[in-house]
């Protein structure tokens, strides 16, 4: 029956991004189009005393420059700046009046004709500042670190336990901070119509949150604004939320009764939200046959002054490894900075990390094999609830990893393993997150024709979200997914979340069957009036829909064309909309899993580390596209090397300014780091989760990465390096 689900399927959407038919935030063309250019604070904390724009104004083709004096009005509640996954706190509002919250913060936007113009002038308006004590180190100021909230209660006695372990290992790993760079920059064209109603082209991961956001913010009608985003060049969190650009370009568009586009360059960026950087303090306890007796996950983190954004860091040993005894504990520095923002797998990612070079330590000091090590301690239950899993094929990515990796062939001693000059290292680690769902609703418009046009608010950030509901739309249809159009990314269209934590392709797929059901249904009872109707009095659960016609389930000769059911009827179109909710499911925990495989070369004398191979095994219940899904694990993957060897925001604390804001020295793998990746799909079939067994693939392919390249570097060189990225002078200092 599935022609299409669960096949490499290419991207439905790649012949307009390869021909240049796609068009971003910052490409859509207006009439009088004019462009706004930021300008930005050179303090991180204080007041503007003085702000002169009069040099700017004066430059040919400047219309104006907004600044908290003289822009239009703005929502005076923080309750009215809140969008739909705003941490506790009081939400950023750009030009909102003069106090100064963080190095970078936008204070003036100058509009004019044209980009280059608006960027010469802004370089023209002079601001005083008064300036204010200020503190962006988080090491430095630790010591007022204050407990966020305990992600999971505490079991049995976690202090005793380690006090009384055979075996104890403690130490803090360190993440940096890490900023967004994805390939689009941050865009938004505000379209200006007669009638005062605007039209904003936006890089988000939710139209609809934007659309709420400004709605509320500019006191507007929900008619007045609409929001549309088809395409995303790359976000992975850093679009969930509205940033300031979206507010700039509508304040520019209502100020001037004008279309204005505000494209922030590249340096910019760096002002927007980034993975906080952590303090993870780990401590694990054991018995002398590898078996835990207590774990105990600190994290320390980052955020603004005016914001608590704070992730799960620390409860995922309690999804992966049994333990009588655990306590967990979050705590937040409030520095002189932006708030941080969701990054792939935030949270995991950064907490996994430090645990599972914590579980490698204790396996160095146990002198087990670190897959060993796991599976002694390898819980069936999420202890935190104390519940089973909808599925964990979790053993078997250990398995099929290790078996394609030739993990058995490793000779555990560091240094034990070389290429010529170079040492050889092989390490690994689990991978951990939440299998999330969330209420969507898919309208589905079928004409006699046997074409299909699927319409839902959800965003595409590049993942293929444009291809998936394709392709079950397809197969809940019968049809050939060439005759499927998917319309998405529009506030008008039926109600979708913000595009995160991997619970897209679950919730979207199954609000499609939903609405085909409902097509169905109607085209059963056209069918069934046909005079001599092979489906006459028969039960919706009993037909299917396929090969461009409803038939019978257990008889697909039994069957009447979509063409002539809606002949038959008058029908031109059919048209259903339908909300699809998952229900509650307390009994189960719901996860998606991986084991990944590292081997690090690094060369003896210069200390230069190169990532030969990584096998990721994933565990994900089905996966709707082999093609699309493999894509994701890869590129994950190619992140995680980021996130162990190159990734690091360098913040000059004298200043607070973000020294490296740019991609020549804020450093991501280039093709040249990048050398076999091995992507493998453990089946895990899951009739619990959802009807189509479906777990998102967004963030597991990135969460272990960076412990199991830190593993694989300490094997080669004897050398245990804690703090991120590891770079050639921390192995030979």
């Amino acid at each position: 029956m599935n022609a299409y689900v669960g096949t490499p399927t290419s991207r439905v959407d790649g012949r307009a991004k390869v021909t240049g038919a796609a068009k971003y935030a910052g490409e859509f063309p207006a009439d009088r189009l004019l462009h706004g250019f930021v300008v930005e604070a050179t303090i991180p904390r204080g007041r503007i005393a003085r702000l002169d724009s009069s040099a700017a104004l004066q430059v040919e083709g400047v219309l104006d420059v907004l600044t908290h004096a003289n822009r239009p009005p703005l929502a005076d509640n923080d309750e009215s700046w809140k969008d739909e996954v705003a941490p506790d706190g009081s939400p950023f509002r750009p030009l909102y009046d003069d106090t100064i919250k963080f190095n970078g913060q936008p204070i003036a936007l100058v509009v004019a004709e044209d980009w280059e113009t608006a960027k010469f002038a802004a370089t023209l308006v002079r601001v005083e500042y008064e300036q204010h004590g200020f503190a962006t180190d988080l090491e430095g100021e630790r010591s007022n670190a204050a407990e966020k909230d305990k992600p999971h209660k505490p079991r049995g006695d976690a202090a005793a336990a380690l006090a009384g372990a055979d075996v104890r290992h403690e130490a803090d790993y360190v993440i940096p901070t890490e900023h967004h760079n994805p390939m689009e920059l941050y865009a938004t064209t505000a379209v200006w119509d007669s009638s005062g109603k605007l039209t904003i082209y936006d890089k988000t991961q939710g139209v609809q949150n934007v659309h709420k956001f400004l709605c509320s913010v500019f006191d507007k009608k929900p008619d007045d604004i609409r929001v549309v985003s088809p395409y995303v060049g790359g976000a992975f969190g850093s679009g969930l939320r509205p940033q300031y650009q979206v507010v700039l370009a509508t304040l520019g568009a209502l100020a001037l009764k004008r279309s204005v586009r505000v494209v922030l360059t590249r340096q910019q960026m760096y002002g927007l939200g980034y993975r906080p950087m952590t303090i993870e303090r780990v401590a694990l306890g054991a018995k002398s046959d590898g078996t835990l007796d207590a774990v105990t996950h600190e994290a320390t983190a980052v955020t603004s002054r005016y914001e608590d954004f704070a992730r799960n860091d620390t409860g995922w040993a309690e999804q992966l490894y049994k333990s009588p005894n655990s306590r967990f504990s979050h705590k937040l520095v409030h520095l002189d900075v932006s708030t941080p923002c969701d990054m792939r797998a935030p949270g995991a990612a950064s907490g996994v990390c430090a645990l599972e070079c914590a579980m490698d330590e204790l396996a160095v000091a146990l002198k087990l094999d670190p897959i060993e090590l796991r599976l002694k301690c390898y819980s069936d239950r999420d202890q935190s609830e104390n519940l089973p899993y909808t599925s964990k094929q979790l053993r078997e990515c250990y398995a099929r990893g290790a078996d394609a990796f030739g993990w058995s062939k490793r000779n555990p001693a560091p240094r034990s393993m070389r290429d010529g000059k170079d040492l050889v290292g092989w390490g690994m680690a689990t991978g951990v997150w939440e299998a999330l769902q969330m209420p969507v609703a898919v309208r589905i418009v079928l004409t006699s024709n046997g074409h299909a046009e699927v319409s839902c608010a959800a965003s595409d950030i590049g993942t293929g979200t444009y291809t998936i509901v394709a392709q079950v739309a397809a197969d809940a249809l019968g049809l050939p997914i060439e005759n499927i159009s998917v319309r998405l990314a529009d506030s008008s269209l039926p109600q979708a979340p913000v595009e995160g934590g991997s619970w897209m392709a679950a919730s979207s797929a199954h609000a499609v069957l939903a609405a085909a059901e409902e097509v169905r249904k109607e085209l059963l009872g056209l069918a069934g009036k046909i005079p001599g109707s092979p489906l006459a009095g028969a039960e919706l659960a009993d037909t299917v829909l396929i090969d461009g016609s409803i038939a019978g389930a257990s008889d697909t000769s039994r069957a009447v064309s979509i063409a002539d059911a809606m002949r038959h009827g008058g029908v031109e179109r059919i048209e259903k909309e339908k909300l699809n909710q998952f229900g509650e499911d307390k009994k189960h925990a719901r996860n998606t899993h991986s084991a990944v495989f590292a081997e690090v070369k690094v060369d003896e004398e210069l200390g230069v580390i190169r990532v030969t191979r990584v096998v990721s095994a994933v565990a994900a219940g089905r996966i709707l596209n082999t093609k699309t899904g493999r894509s994701q694990i890869m590129g994950s993957v190619v992140w995680g090397i980021g996130m162990a060897l190159h990734e690091e925001t360098v913040m000059d604390h004298r200043f607070g300014r973000i020294m490296n804001a740019n991609i020549a020295e804020y450093h991501i793998p280039v093709n040249a780091d990048v050398h076999d990746i091995d992507v493998i799909f453990v089946d895990e079939p899951d009739n619990r989760i959802n009807k189509l067994g479906i777990k998102g693939l967004g963030e597991i392919g990135i969460v272990g990465v960076p412990a199991a390249i830190a593993n694989a570097v300490y094997h080669a060189t004897g050398k245990r390096i804690r703090r991120f990225p590891i770079t050639l002078d921390k192995l030979l200092d």
